[in-house]
């Protein structure tokens, strides 16, 4: 561990001052992953966002999901959460085994709204300053904070601001706002990073448009930033930091030797694959494939894909064939400028023209509602898409014969055409439980079956009632 409390701006000289840097990327930037981008050029990595409540509660999150090696280094672990004691008690863990530790002030999906993290504290200025504070008095390694901008350029500026006064030895700048992501993701504003990069004097790195290593060396020379961040285009080529853009199917048998080394969760690793072979999965031919890396459940599985694919596009790779492309692919795509099975950024369409398909496909359904799919049930009556998924769920599934005869299960749907609930084998009316006690409460009804006994207890609370008439 680097001895940095005192070292202030050297402390970043001490790592190297690192340029290419890999983002921290939930179930992406494991151990393996990391490795797997040192090796091809990145020199620094982060971890991925760990929650700081769970961390410090229970020895097997720690154990499972922060793992590194000697030569995971420079390495940065981050953290998301909203209390200052709990943030500073989880950096302590992990402070000998890293070079800085970063909090998460800009994720920006539902679940960090639900927990109050990530983007969604920086208007909690206050706050902010308190966990900073409280991290930096903590441990012996540098705070750092990952956040994205607000519409404002002046209002990013003194959000940075008021985070290196609080302790930020260094700040990474996503040039998007929070409400920029999925199909709206857009463009990241480089003027924004330029504007807080000129306003602050600690380390800064850049996020965002960063597809290939002439994005990273125009966003150095326009933000003057000390480094820049890539996430999806690093998902997609782990070489990018090198400039080169990698065979699929070599990068990816690289990354699962190093899994065997240092194992992670299958998720994680179908994950990768799919990012790296997404080009070569556009192509319906390659449908068998895509569905064994689908189902896949360990290693061997794994290379398999790999091994598939390689044999299918090696003799193109080598020139001994001539690709291609009957699909057409390559001409419906103007993005695809390289062969399927080479390592290729992922190109997202913009906000306008997402909105503009949506559009169409709402105006298509629209002028076809007559041609919508129908649905019937065994007797050839009409029934909603949802009552039919049901009825196929309920007949897949296996009825024993006793267990059929001992709670009267048959089977059947609720005769109420807009329930899709199994009916109760005993009930009288062949209803579910919920319609059937609608049922009896509107017509004054019982059901022994169900034991719905609305009439009984009515004509009970009348003749108590009449008998207390008498005695009053």
């Amino acid at each position: 561990m680097y001895n940095l409390r005192n070292m202030d701006k050297d402390w970043f000289e001490v790592i190297g001052r690192p340029q290419y840097v890999v983002a921290p990327m939930v179930d992406a930037s494991e151990l393996a992953w990391r490795l797997l981008s040192r090796r091809h050029g990145a020199t620094l990595c982060y971890t991925p966002m760990l929650h700081s409540t769970v961390f410090i509660k229970d020895p097997k999150y720690r154990k499972e999901n922060f793992t590194t090696c000697p030569e995971d280094r420079p390495l940065f672990v981050q953290f998301c959460g909203n209390n200052p004691e709990t943030m500073a008690a989880a950096a302590k863990f992990v402070e000998s085994d890293c070079d800085a530790i970063d909090i998460n002030l800009g994720c920006p999906q539902s679940i960090a709204k639900r927990g109050r993290y990530g983007s969604f504290l920086q208007e909690e200025w206050q706050l902010l300053k308190d966990i900073v504070s409280k991290m930096s008095k903590t441990v012996s390694v540098p705070i750092t904070c990952k956040v994205r901008v607000f519409e404002s350029i002046e209002k990013s500026v003194q959000y940075a601001l008021m985070l290196q006064e609080a302790g930020c030895k260094l700040l990474t700048v996503h040039g998007r706002t929070r409400e920029q992501k999925g199909p709206l993701t857009g463009i990241a504003s480089w003027e924004h990073i330029k504007a807080i990069r000129e306003a602050i004097s600690i380390p800064m790195f850049a996020n965002g448009n960063i597809q290939c290593l002439q994005d990273v060396e125009r966003c150095l020379q326009y933000t003057k930033v000390d480094g820049v961040m890539s996430a999806e285009g690093n998902l997609t080529n782990p070489a990018i930091f090198e400039g080169i853009n990698c065979v699929s199917w070599e990068i990816a048998l690289e990354y699962l030797e190093l899994v065997e080394r240092y194992p992670c969760p299958t998720s994680y690793i179908r994950g990768h694959l799919f990012k790296i072979f997404h080009k070569v999965f556009t192509y319906d031919s390659n449908n068998e494939e895509r569905q064994l890396l689908a189902t896949a459940q360990c290693l061997d599985d794994f290379k398999q894909v790999c091994i598939k694919i390689r044999n299918k596009y090696l003799p193109y790779h080598e020139g001994r064939l001539q690709f291609d492309d009957n699909e057409g692919i390559t001409r419906n795509h103007k993005c695809l400028i390289l062969p399927p099975w080479i390592c290729q950024p992922y190109v997202r369409m913009s906000p306008d023209e997402h909105t503009k398909k949506m559009e169409r496909i709402v105006n298509s359904q629209d002028n076809n509602n007559d041609s919508k799919r129908t649905f019937e049930d065994n007797d050839g009556n009409k029934i909603s898409r949802k009552k039919m998924k049901k009825m196929r769920r309920v007949m897949r599934r296996p009825i024993k014969p006793e267990e059929a005869l001992k709670n009267g299960r048959t089977g059947d749907i609720c005769v109420n055409d807009t329930c899709p609930n199994p009916l109760g084998g005993k009930c009288e009316y062949q209803l579910c439980k919920k319609c059937c006690r609608n049922k009896c409460y509107e017509e004054n009804r019982d059901c022994k079956g169900h034991r719905i006994l609305v009439k009984t207890r009515r004509e009970m609370a009348i003749s108590f009632a009449q008998k207390a008439d008498k005695i009053g």
